[in-house]
């Protein structure tokens, strides 16, 4: 038995996401990660010729937290719904809407089994996004002809863009805000408002109540020629108006016929309630349709996607996919400037580090060890080794950043420290017993005695032990170092073992610098 998963199901997949994502007892965060992607080599998680397929099971999706360095936090400012990008083009033909397109129905001009998959919408040069309502087509013209006139007006009523006389009928439904064109605009998507159902934005709520049907008895705006058919009268007065029956009420249609054959048909009243309805003709019809049914004409009234165009946008232009912003800058010493990533995701309430049942809120986060020294390093190498030595072992970690303002380095722990350093696996191997264990850098010993000497590319430091707190005064500045420090130490600001990761993209390696800034822009279709 053949099924589906419909094109709605994705929509309200979508919708889901952005709920979740909005909902004050969640916490989304975009991450960058991994610092070293092809050392050590090979290393769990690496390879020589990065960047690898993500793997998708529990062994991964921990390393990649074990790799994070920061995140930043999604939330209403920095997620939309996105649909495909179709700019406006003089002499171009559309597709025009219609709700029956299907494998045995194909758009005439993009030729797809699917509405979604049509060019039936654009976007004009102002960033005003309409609908195509009608090209001009019919059974005897099907692909239409070619739009001339770009729709600019904002009106509420569907209407022609210019005077060319091109067929064209355009639906205004809403304006990119020029905020979201700078965090959202690429060349493949247009950003859709969020919350069009409940919005009190203006411009969206006269868009949104101007296509209920249940306020102004508007909802069919189109009836589409399939067959004028032949033999049909004119009633009484020469342009006759007919009923759209169905399951709705109240729609109306204006007809012109010629020699028999039906021309024209405008809609003068949409009604409302309708998911199918059939142009009453039984007034008009030849006397010998019964016995000649190829004399029959074949209207077909355009049903919108809800109550009326404009009423729901997401449904009406598919809205199936979401787009994630988030800026890495240096405006925080969460962001050190001078590391690497090559790994960008998606994580889902990470907990405290203090509070580990306790869903993570701040803005953002650092999920790096961090370590304020005493002396001042050299010629260090982002990715490279930190070690420690301890009574009960050796502490490791992957250097992510030195700030040799401030003497601070960052550091992170994956298993490619501990497994078989050869196979960079589960493979035994000697002096596991004593160097398996993970061991953070510690600023005393156990037995209280000064802890021993931090290594990193060939550099010999020691933890400023005598430091504590979040703000270190050099001269007359004070910086913030976006975490708190006791005796030289601090803990990453997340668990790094909490949170579900949704999204994970492995890149080419990215060197941070003072002189730009990250834009982070991730499709999520669903």
């Amino acid at each position: 038995m053949s099924a589906v998963v419909t094109d709605q199901f994705r929509i309200s997949n979508a919708a889901n996401f952005v709920d979740s994502v909005l909902d004050t007892n969640n916490s989304y965060y975009v991450f960058l990660g991994l610092s070293n992607p092809s050392t050590p080599n090979p290393g769990f998680g690496r390879n020589s010729s990065w960047p690898e397929n993500p793997k998708d099971n529990f062994q991964y999706l921990s390393h990649y937290k074990d790799t994070s360095l920061f995140g930043k936090k999604i939330n209403g400012k920095n997620i939309r719904r996105v649909v495909p990008k179709i700019t406006w083009t003089t002499n171009t033909r559309y597709d025009m809407y219609r709700h029956d397109y299907s494998a045995i129905n194909l758009t005439p001009n993009s030729s797809t089994a699917r509405l979604y998959d049509s060019q039936y919408f654009v976007i004009n040069s102002d960033f005003n996004v309409y609908i195509c309502l009608d090209n001009g087509s019919s059974g005897s013209f099907p692909k239409g002809g070619t739009s001339k006139d770009e729709p600019t007006f904002t009106d509420l009523e569907p209407t022609a863009a210019g005077n060319s006389g091109d067929g064209y009928i355009w639906k205004y439904l809403f304006s990119i805000s020029p905020s979201d064109v700078i965090k959202f605009d690429s060349t493949e998507y247009i950003v859709v408002p969020n919350d069009w159902e409940t919005s009190t934005d203006t411009q969206i709520q006269n868009v949104r109540e101007a296509g209920d049907s249940t306020i102004n008895f508007n909802q069919i705006k189109k009836v589409y020629i399939e067959n004028g058919g032949i033999g049909y009268n004119n009633g009484n007065d020469g342009a006759p108006i007919v009923n759209i029956v169905g399951d709705g009420s109240g729609a109306k249609v204006s007809l012109e016929i010629t020699d028999g054959v039906i021309t024209d048909a405008t809609v003068t009243a949409g009604g409302s309630g309708y998911s199918y309805g059939m142009i009453d003709l039984s007034t008009l019809q030849p006397n010998d349709l019964g016995s000649n049914p190829n004399k029959a004409a074949k209207l077909i009234p355009i049903i919108p996607p809800s109550r009326g165009h404009g009423y729901d946008i997401y449904k009406e232009l598919g809205a199936d996919r979401v787009l994630i912003y988030a800026r890495f800058d240096d405006s925080t010493k969460d962001f050190p400037i001078d590391t690497k990533f090559s790994q960008v995701g998606i994580i889902k309430n990470p907990t405290s580090f203090t509070s580990q049942d306790v869903i993570f809120t701040g803005s953002q986060y650092s999920s790096l060890f961090s370590v304020k020294v005493n002396s001042a390093l050299s010629n260090v190498s982002i990715g490279s080794t930190v070690t420690q030595e301890q009574i009960t072992g050796t502490a490791k970690g992957y250097l992510a950043s030195y700030d040799s303002e401030t003497n601070v380095l960052k550091y992170y722990q994956d298993r490619s420290l501990y497994f078989n350093p050869t196979n960079m696996d589960h493979t035994d191997y000697v002096g596991l017993g004593t160097v398996g264990s993970i061991l953070s850098i510690e600023s005393k010993k156990s037995d209280g005695s000064d802890a021993n000497s931090v290594v990193l590319s060939n550099n010999t430091t020691s933890v400023d032990a005598s430091f504590s707190g979040s703000t270190l005064t050099i001269g007359s500045k004070e910086i913030d170092l976006g975490i708190n420090f006791t005796e030289g130490l601090a803990n990453p600001e997340i668990n790094r073992n909490t949170g579900d990761i949704i999204y994970i993209d492995n890149r080419k390696l990215v060197t941070r610098d003072s002189k730009q800034k990250e834009d982070v822009k991730i499709i999520l279709e669903f």
